[in-house]
């Protein structure tokens, strides 16, 4: 552990729903409705927007709170709920493709970065690079995905 350092005690809030703690499992966790909520109050947008979600957030008060920002919530539906939900299964796999190829490709788990500005910095310029290959491997009529040349 730290030399001299409590840390339990060693946690700061930087955003909202974001909170740095020293050790795992100590950092405060808002629930996931409450997160998104706080995102959709920030976002600026003209016109209604459409959230897809998983099943965490069904409920009469989340929808309602959410209805208020002009936002719709897109869910499949529980097995307690009567009807059909929406068929989302395309739209997820896209997603989960996304947040795979962010983890796995551009090593976003293991980013080293230590603050949150850091992060984004980070973030944004390995998206930058993987377009760059993307978009030399288009020109050079190879497949887009072709990476392992441009990887050390």
């Amino acid at each position: 552990m730290g030399a001299g350092i409590d840390e339990a005690s060693t946690s700061s809030r930087t955003e909202p729903g974001f909170e740095v703690s020293a050790e795992p499992g100590l950092a405060h966790k808002d629930s996931e409705r409450d997160v998104c909520l706080g995102l959709l109050g920030r976002v600026n947008r003209h016109g209604p927007l459409t959230v897809i979600g998983d099943k965490g957030y069904a409920g009469r008060d989340f929808e309602a709170q959410a209805a208020t920002l002009d936002v719709t919530i897109a869910r499949p539906r529980r097995k307690d709920e009567p009807g059909r939900g929406p068929h989302l299964a395309p739209i997820r796999q896209r997603i989960e493709s996304i947040y795979w190829t962010a983890k796995d490709i551009l090593t976003l788990e293991r980013h080293g970065a230590r603050t949150l500005r850091g992060l984004r910095a980070r973030i944004a310029s390995r998206f930058l690079a993987l377009a760059a290959a993307i978009a030399l491997n288009h020109q050079l009529g190879r497949p887009p995905r072709a990476l392992v040349d441009y990887t050390a």
